[in-house]
């Protein structure tokens, strides 16, 4: 039986023999579906041997639940036969879209939180709900600019969608800090005001600076250790909601193994002392 999920890391193919063979406690893998939807070959076997050592989430980025239209069926019926392989100990997508008439888009784009829009992602999370036969999680997306046309907080909207879907919510805590600096908010604020309850996983990476633009933009790059000021909100946020599983996000300018796992680890030991504090 694998010990309750801590911190995970996203993994990567450079990083396969070491991963395999680490015994952390608690540590588990992310991977982007997208990459494994195949009946066979070497990429898939890979994802199957590290999952019978260890716990494996699936976090997707292309279902494109928020579109005007529902996720591609094809791509449903790949993803539900990877979920009955690997069986993974948690599903997650984006509330974004990125598709449009058949069209793919290399990025998770924002849209008006309406109340058509609110029915809409509802219908399209419930569909691949239940194709997959199992719950998904939602994240947070990160913003750039501001969109006019709400109807919902965003907060309120993802609590929304939980209840009339039963979905869980993951929170990136990372996206959180970079809208709140990019639309001139409080990232406190947001965090105080999230649906806790329905918090299935958490989400940690680091960022940059935009390149033309500096400080005045943050971009969501995923290409540098977790900020201080992320940590900061980390502990704030899971003083509030006790331990949940936090995955550390890494996807450019990767370090050797050993730099993630010792970030990885600081994840580990903030969710241990959460759990013996809320204890005590």
């Amino acid at each position: 039986m694998h010990q309750p999920l801590t911190a995970g890391l996203g993994l990567k193919p450079q990083h396969y023999d070491e991963a395999l063979h680490c015994t952390a406690s608690g540590l588990w893998w992310e991977v982007h579906p997208e990459n494994y939807l195949a009946d066979g070959g070497p990429r898939l076997a890979w994802l199957q041997a590290i999952r019978a050592r260890h716990p494996v989430s699936l976090h997707g980025v292309s279902l494109s639940l928020a579109a005007d239209a529902p996720p591609d069926a094809a791509h449903l019926q790949r993803l539900a036969a990877l979920v009955r392989r690997i069986e993974p100990a948690l599903v997650s997508e984006h509330l974004a879209w990125s598709a449009w008439r058949g069209r793919y888009h290399p990025d998770l784009l924002p849209f008006p939180r309406t109340h058509e829009a609110l029915e809409r992602i509802a219908g399209n999370i419930a569909r691949t709900q239940d194709v997959l036969g199992r719950t998904i999680a939602i994240e947070n997306p990160t913003h750039y600019l501001h969109i006019d046309g709400h109807d919902w907080a965003e907060t309120d909207f993802l609590a929304e969608l939980a209840r009339r879907t039963g979905c869980s919510l993951l929170l990136d805590v990372n996206n959180v800090y970079i809208s709140a600096h990019n639309l001139g908010t409080r990232a406190t604020d947001y965090l105080d005001a999230f649906p806790v309850q329905a918090i299935a996983e958490i989400h940690l990476a680091g960022h940059h600076a935009d390149p033309q633009l500096g400080d005045a933009l943050l971009i969501d790059s995923h290409d540098a250790p977790v900020a201080g000021a992320v940590w900061a909100l980390y502990e704030h946020l899971i003083a509030r909601t006790g331990p949940r599983p936090t995955l550390i996000e890494r996807d450019d300018q990767l370090p050797p193994l050993a730099e993630l796992l010792a970030e990885r680890e600081r994840a580990h030991a903030l969710l241990n002392a959460c759990e013996v504090s809320r204890c005590n």
